[in-house]
């Protein structure tokens, strides 16, 4: 059975399989989660990223870690808020799906998610904590070789926020 827990970290600290990047449809750092990873991970992860040639919201792809403790990073666009009625949530699910499924797709068995979509991307924090945990524990029974996923946060707000969805 897959271990499902909840951190307050900075992602980019964290020496697992994969860390999954919040990232923008260039691939090629941003703001927040995204900039946050570029500017550790170094130059070679900017490079691989060029070679992708971007991301569509709800698709996942892999790259190396580079100079990050992580190994890999699994770069997943999440949608932007428009306001619930134009299939964000079945977007923002497909990220956590997606990116379960490509790290089981290479072996991986332990990942770390950021709160996906709820930055710049306007998704509002309960509704995106309630979709990433009913599909990570849907994606987890589909892939039994991922042994742990661990909700990285940010604040204390997050934080909470799912250790109490956890809970229940």
């Amino acid at each position: 059975m897959t271990e499902l827990s909840v951190l307050r970290d900075d992602i980019t600290t964290l020496a697992v399989d994969a860390i999954v990047n919040a990232a923008n449809e260039t691939l090629l750092g941003g703001g927040g989660v995204d900039g946050a990873i570029h500017r550790v991970a170094g130059r070679g992860l900017h490079d691989e990223c060029r070679e992708l040639g971007g991301c569509e919201p709800g698709e996942a792809k892999m790259t190396g870690g580079y100079k990050l403790p992580a190994t890999h990073v699994i770069h997943t666009v999440g949608p932007f808020w428009r306001g619930g009625g134009h299939g964000e949530e079945e977007v923002l699910a497909a990220c956590y799906r997606n990116s379960i499924a490509l790290a089981a797709g290479h072996g991986l068995s332990i990942i770390a998610f950021p709160c996906i979509a709820t930055g710049t991307y306007g998704f509002p924090q309960d509704r995106a904590a309630d979709v990433a945990i009913a599909t990570v524990r849907e994606a987890v029974q589909e892939h039994p070789s991922i042994e742990a996923v661990i909700f990285c946060t940010y604040s204390d707000y997050e934080y909470e926020l799912y250790m109490d969805r956890l809970s229940s």
